[in-house]
This record gives structure tokens, sequence and C-alpha cells, in this order.
């Protein structure tokens, strides 16, 4: 079964009930981490997820699809980009989800030049669960931070 998600947009990113930013300064060129972070192993370095597949041919842009399987069984997560700005800037919101933890969810990636050698990397993650899944928001938030923390780890991260 299938469980429709509210599409999110810049507004919700900004307002989400649960939302969290990870910034992250990087010792490494703005186009290298934008390539790990279009990659077909995107994310493959946090442990909080199993799998993250493309399911749209590039190159990528608004409209650009793919399917998350977090670590718990039974989710899989539809995701749609609504923004793709090439070699710095990728928003998704997830469409459908396996499981109804949420009413709506939605991600930010911002890569920007800080030096010819180094760049910062923020990433945001905002989220608005039903009622009987809001009991979960603390388990969301640790697993957020697992996700920064083997991000930070991967990159070499500040």
């Amino acid at each position: 079964m299938r469980f429709k998600l509210r599409p999110g947009d810049d507004e919700f990113l900004q307002s989400a009930p649960q939302r969290h930013v990870g910034v992250f300064e990087i010792p490494q060129t703005a186009d290298r981490v934008w390539e790990d972070l279009t990659s077909e192993h995107t994310l493959g370095w946090c442990r909080a997820l199993r799998s993250v597949t493309w399911t749209s041919a590039r190159p990528f842009g608004v409209g650009t699809t793919r399917t998350v399987k977090p670590g718990l069984p039974g989710l899989a997560l539809g995701e749609v980009y609504f923004r793709w700005e090439e070699g710095r800037r990728k928003s998704f919101y997830i469409a459908e989800a396996t499981l109804p933890l949420f009413r709506c969810f939605a991600e930010d990636y911002v890569v920007e030049e800080t030096s010819p050698t180094s760049c910062r990397f923020t990433w945001t993650v905002a989220n608005e669960a039903p009622p009987a899944a809001r009991p979960g928001n603390p388990i969301n938030a640790l697993i957020t931070k697992s996700l920064f923390s083997d991000t930070r780890r991967h990159f070499g991260a500040r």
C-alpha cells in the first residue's frame, strides 16, 4: 500500500514543525561534493539508509525521482525533485511512502564554494508527522543526526 504525502516546497522547508539543518565545512571542491551527492551511490555512506536508487534518467533536473529505503523494514519513500540547480542546489519532497509516518517531508541540499579547494554543504530536513506518528519525532531526529554525522565523516567536514 502507498500513502500519498502533501508536496513540500520552500515555505515548508522554512516552517515545518520538525526541522533540522546540518552545515558542513568540507575540505573538498564544490564540484567533487556535488558529484558525490548526485552519484549512483549517493548517501551510501549513511548507515541509516539501506538503498538510494535514482528512478529517472540523467541528466537530472526538476521532476527527477528516486526511491529511498531506510533501515526500517517495509519502508520505502518515493521522492520528487522540485528544484534542481546543477552543481549548486537540489530540493525534493516525498510524494509517497509505504508507511503513514509523515504528512509532508522535504529536503534541501545547497553546495557553495568557499575557496578553490573547499565548500560549504547545507542540508535541511523538514517534516510534519500525523498525530499518531508524532511520538516517533525523537527517533526521526536521531536518524537525521546519524545521517549528518555519517556525512560529516564521509566528507572529512568540520
